[in-house]
C-alpha cells in the first residue's frame, strides 16, 4: 500500500510537472527569442540614427566610433548609398539572428547576434524550471511518504487487532490515528472485542458454574447407584432406582437452567411451590453423606410454607449451602423454615468455625473462599436466588448463618413446629 500511495503521487505530480513546465519552457523560449529580436533590431536603429547624422554632415563612416556603440559580441553591416559597406564588429559565421533598419538617404544598417546567446539564456531558464520541478518532486515523495506511513501504520495496526481477535484476544486497544474512516473501524473492533470479551466471560461462566451445579447431583446419583451395587434386596432396589431417577430428572432441570441462564439470566421460570418438600427432599438427599462423615443434618421451624421460585433453582441453592456445611462446617447442620412479613426465610446454620471476619459477604463473590475451594458455589447460589426475585445472605459469621429469602404464598397450612431428624 505504501508503494502505491507514493506511486500514485509521484505519478500525479510529474503529470502536473510536464503540463506546466513544458508550457512554462515554451512561453519562456518565446520570450527570450522575441526580447533578444527586439533588443537588435533597436540597436540597428541607435545605429542608423548615427550613420544618418553623419552622412548629413558628409563625415565619412568611422568604423571604430560605430563600434563603441554596438554591443559586445554583435556584428553590425552598414550600407551607404555610393560609398562602400563598412563592416564593424567580429563576423559571425553561422546561426545568427538579424535586425534590420533603413535611414532616409537610404542608409542600410543590419545588426547581427549569435543565435547561442538566446540558447543559453533558454538553458539557464531550464536549469531553473528543472530544479524547481525536481525540489517538487523531492517534496511530494516526502509528503507521500509520510502520508503513506500515515495511513498504513494504521491500517496495519488494525489488522494486527483483528488478528488478536481472531486468536482468542479480545482486549480493546482503545487506540486512535486522527483519521476519522481509520477510527471508525477501531472504533468498531474495540466494540466488537468488548462483546466478544463478555462472550468469553459468559462462555467461561457458563462452564465453571455447569461443572459445579452438577457436581452435587451427580454425587449423589453415584451414591444411590452404589447403593444398589452392594444390596441384594428388590424393595431397596427398587426404592434407590425410584430415588435415582428423581435425581436424574433434578439433573436435567439443572442442565435445562444452565441453558436458558447462559441465554438471558434474567429469565425466570418462578412458580408457586411447597418449601417443606424441598427441604425434605435436601435432606433425605445428604443424610447418607452427613452420616458417613459422623454428623447429622436437621430440619426444623414453621411447617407448610409456600414461596415463589423455581424448585430446582432453590433445591441448588439449598444443596450448595448443605454442600459447603458438610465440606467446611463442622457439628449437626439445621434447616430452618420461618416466615417474615410476606417472605419465606430459609436458614442453614452449622456448628463449624464459620466465615472468617475479614471476607463478610464477599464470600458470595466468585472466585472468593475462606477455605481454598472453587469460589463459585455460593456466587451461583446468590445468582440463582436472584434470578427467582428472592436474595441470599450471610446472617451471622460464627456460628454461619445463610439465610435464602423467598416472597411468600397465602394461603398456607399452618402446624406447630418441629424438628426432624
Amino acid at each position: 500500500m505504501r508503494r502505491r500511495l507514493i506511486n500514485s503521487t509521484l505519478a500525479v505530480v510529474l503529470v502536473v510537472i510536464a503540463v506546466f513546465g513544458v508550457s512554462l519552457v515554451i512561453v519562456e523560449t518565446r520570450t527570450i527569442t522575441s526580447s533578444a529580436q527586439d533588443r537588435i533590431e533597436s540597436e540597428a536603429l541607435r545605429l542608423v540614427g548615427i550613420v544618418e547624422a553623419n552622412v548629413l554632415e558628409k563625415k565619412p563612416i568611422d568604423p571604430v566610433a560605430l563600434g563603441e556603440q554596438l554591443d559586445a559580441g554583435h556584428h553590425a553591416r552598414i550600407t551607404v548609398p555610393g560609398q562602400p559597406a563598412v563592416n564593424v564588429g567580429a563576423a559571425i559565421p553561422d546561426g545568427v539572428m538579424r535586425g534590420t533598419a533603413r535611414g532616409e538617404q537610404g542608409e542600410v544598417v543590419v545588426v547581427e547576434e549569435s543565435r547561442s546567446t538566446v540558447t543559453r539564456e533558454v538553458g539557464r531558464t531550464l536549469a531553473v524550471v528543472g530544479a524547481v520541478a525536481l525540489l517538487a518532486v523531492v517534496a511530494a515523495v516526502l509528503l507521500a511518504v509520510r502520508q503513506a506511513n500515515r495511513l498504513a501504520s494504521p491500517l496495519t495496526d488494525l489488522a494486527e487487532t483483528a488478528e488478536r481477535l481472531g486468536s482468542g484476544d479480545p482486549r480493546p486497544r482503545h487506540k486512535r490515528y486522527g483519521v476519522p474512516e481509520l477510527d471508525r473501524v477501531a472504533d468498531v473492533l474495540d466494540s466488537s472485542a468488548e462483546r466478544i470479551g463478555r462472550m468469553l466471560t459468559a462462555e467461561r461462566r457458563l462452564a465453571a458454574d455447569a461443572s459445579h451445579q452438577l457436581r452435587t447431583p451427580l454425587t449423589a446419583l453415584s451414591m444411590r447407584l452404589e447403593e444398589i451395587t452392594v444390596t441384594d434386596d428388590l424393595a431397596t432396589v427398587r426404592e434407590e432406582a425410584t430415588i435415582a431417577l428423581t435425581q436424574v430428572e433434578r439433573l436435567t432441570d439443572v442442565v435445562q437452567r444452565l441453558l436458558t441462564n447462559s441465554r438471558d439470566p434474567r429469565t425466570g421460570s418462578a412458580v408457586p411451590f411447597d418449601l417443606d418438600e424441598v427441604v425434605k427432599q435436601q435432606v433425605e438427599e445428604w443424610r447418607p453423606a452427613y452420616r458417613s462423615a459422623g454428623r447429622a443434618i436437621v430440619r426444623s421451624g414453621r411447617q407448610g410454607v409456600r414461596a415463589v421460585g423455581t424448585p430446582g433453582a432453590v433445591s441448588q441453592v439449598l444443596a450448595t449451602l448443605v454442600e459447603n456445611a458438610l465440606m467446611h462446617g463442622g457439628g449437626t447442620v439445621a434447616l430452618r423454615t420461618r416466615v417474615i412479613g410476606n417472605q419465606a426465610v430459609l436458614e442453614v446454620t452449622d456448628e463449624g468455625r464459620g466465615v472468617p471476619p475479614d471476607l463478610g459477604n464477599r464470600i458470595f463473590e466468585r472466585a472468593i473462599s475462606g477455605r481454598n475451594s472453587t469460589g463459585i458455589g455460593l456466587a451461583v447460589a446468590r445468582d440463582l436466588a436472584e434470578a427467582d426475585g428472592g436474595r441470599l445472605e450471610l446472617l451471622q459469621t460464627q456460628p454461619p448463618v445463610f439465610a435464602l429469602f423467598l416472597s411468600r404464598t397465602a394461603p398456607e397450612r399452618v402446624e406447630p413446629q418441629a424438628t426432624v431428624r
